[in-house]
């Protein structure tokens, strides 16, 4: 598929440059820079995956945390005031 794109002159001077240096043509340059950004930037299947999974829960994930922290002892469970958020320090 074609798509336009605007580059700053700098930008495409280095962009040139390396696909001269490369052999490469300047198109299959812009395609495995945004194959790279892409395995670095868009959400894995695992995140997606994670998006919402508390919803529809009856307890609150804080509630939980506590929980599971008071089975280690009980002054680990003491670290949030009444309001459920973590103490200072």
């Amino acid at each position: 598929m074609r798509t336009i794109i605007e580059l700053p002159n700098d930008l495409l001077k280095t962009l040139d440059q390396v696909a001269k240096g490369r052999s490469l043509s300047r198109a299959e340059v812009i395609r495995r820079a945004i194959t790279l950004y892409l395995k670095h930037e868009a959400p894995t299947m695992e995140q997606e995956d994670a998006f919402g999974l508390w919803r529809g829960r009856d307890l609150d994930a804080l509630a939980y945390e506590d929980s599971l922290r008071a089975e280690w002892g009980s002054e680990v469970g003491e670290h949030r005031t009444q309001t459920g958020s973590p103490k200072a320090p």
